[in-house]
């Protein structure tokens, strides 16, 4: 089975078609992470209008994505694999220390709250953090 993937990825549109299925199956799992680890339900309150929830979830999909570029630029899929979900893993973590070490108001809360101000710096951690990460992985 691995032979006949690796002829696969060998060829432009396998190697593509590999890397966007992991870049999608990648964007499912942390997102779904994500929406465990915060107190509000992201798609139901986006769907209320809730902006704030709406500027958060939108950081994290770039972030995540943006994290997944920079993991594609290396040779193997193989390594992308692994450095994607490394960097996905490290970016879950400084959104839970930016959650759990703000000592002056509970990020979620205020973002269920509909606290724009809050959801847009939620939004500039994840991307901030992500370039952060993606310079490190390659």
């Amino acid at each position: 089975m691995k032979v006949s993937l690796d002829l696969f990825l060998e060829q432009p549109f396998g190697l593509m078609v590999g890397y966007f299925s992991v870049a999608v199956l990648e964007l499912i799992v942390f997102l779904s992470c994500f929406e465990l680890l915060t107190k509000y339900r992201c798609w139901h309150e986006i769907k209320q209008g809730n902006m704030a929830v709406s500027l958060a979830t939108g950081g994290k999909i770039f972030g995540l994505c943006n994290v997944i570029r920079y993991a594609a630029s290396e040779s193997s899929i193989y390594d992308f694999m692994l450095l994607s979900v490394f960097g996905a893993i490290l970016l879950f973590g400084a959104y839970i220390l930016f959650e759990f070490l703000t000592p002056v108001f509970r990020i979620d809360k205020e973002i269920a709250g509909g606290n724009v101000a809050v959801g847009f710096i939620s939004l500039a951690v994840s991307v901030s953090v992500s370039f952060v990460i993606g310079a490190c992985l390659t």
